[in-house]
């Protein structure tokens, strides 16, 4: 079973599933193995790993770290550029900016790293990449040099959705971004999850279980959840955000 079937079950069972994104600059090599073990006991679903930047030299020996301590549990790789790739996780988001207009994000960065993922043999998971405005720039958005998409604008999301559906992505990522002080509104979730049947991914901002489980009621079928963590990582906080997403 490929990653992507294995995370479309974890839906199937649980309602909707929980991602815990860990940006390598952020996480230091020692408390690793203990913050996973917090994660997994607490009935974490998938782990990404990546960030807007990367200046650890360490990104190699993180990934074999994680995917030592996972427990079987997908270690996804979530890049922030070409750069962003190692054969010790079991997949990868390929992303593409779709919210932007830059050739690069959308196709020229995917070029570049196509054959270095496929020579890693890594899975590659095709998700559209939507940023949602947020009430600050973030880092994706800096970055990226893009506009993100206006949060009181559901319809220009939708249509953005639709074209990614019609492209055939396998995902639909609408990120907030790193520490952002909106997060993406249930009404852009909902009507972007009755225009299209591809599985969305929201991320950014999201604070609390009782935010998370919104989310998931609006259409989302994966949480992810990451700045919040670096602030309080204890199991019991971890733990009620996975009950309240999973809803079944």
């Amino acid at each position: 079973m490929t990653v992507f079937e294995t995370l479309l079950e974890t839906k199937k069972k649980k309602g909707a599933g929980y991602f815990i994104l860990i940006d390598p600059d952020k996480t230091s090599l020692e408390t690793l193995p203990k913050f996973l073990d917090s994660a997994l006991q607490s009935g974490v679903d998938g782990f990404l790993v990546g960030g807007s930047l990367l200046l650890t030299p360490d990104f190699e020996v993180f990934l074999e770290t994680f995917k030592k301590n996972s427990n079987g549990v997908p270690v996804i790789i979530f890049p922030g550029g070409v750069h962003q790739v190692s054969s010790h996780a079991d997949a990868i988001l390929f992303l593409s900016l779709l919210s932007g207009r830059s050739a690069q994000h959308i196709i020229g960065s995917q070029v570049l790293a196509a054959p270095i993922i496929h020579r890693a043999g890594l899975e590659a998971i095709s998700t559209a990449y939507l940023l949602v405005e947020s009430g600050r720039a973030t880092s994706a958005e800096f970055m990226s040099g893009t506009t993100p998409l206006p949060r009181h604008k559901p319809e220009i999301a939708v249509a953005h959705a639709l074209a990614a559906s019609y492209m055939g992505f396998k995902f639909i990522y609408l990120e907030g971004g790193s520490g952002a002080d909106q997060c993406v509104p249930d009404t852009m979730i909902l009507n972007i999850s009755k225009a299209v049947s591809t599985p969305l991914i929201v991320g950014g901002g999201i604070r609390t279980p009782e935010t998370a489980a919104e989310k998931v009621k609006a259409g989302a079928s994966f949480i992810v959840t990451g700045n919040i963590l670096e602030e309080k990582s204890d199991t019991a906080f971890v733990k009620a955000f996975a009950d309240a997403i999973h809803q079944l």
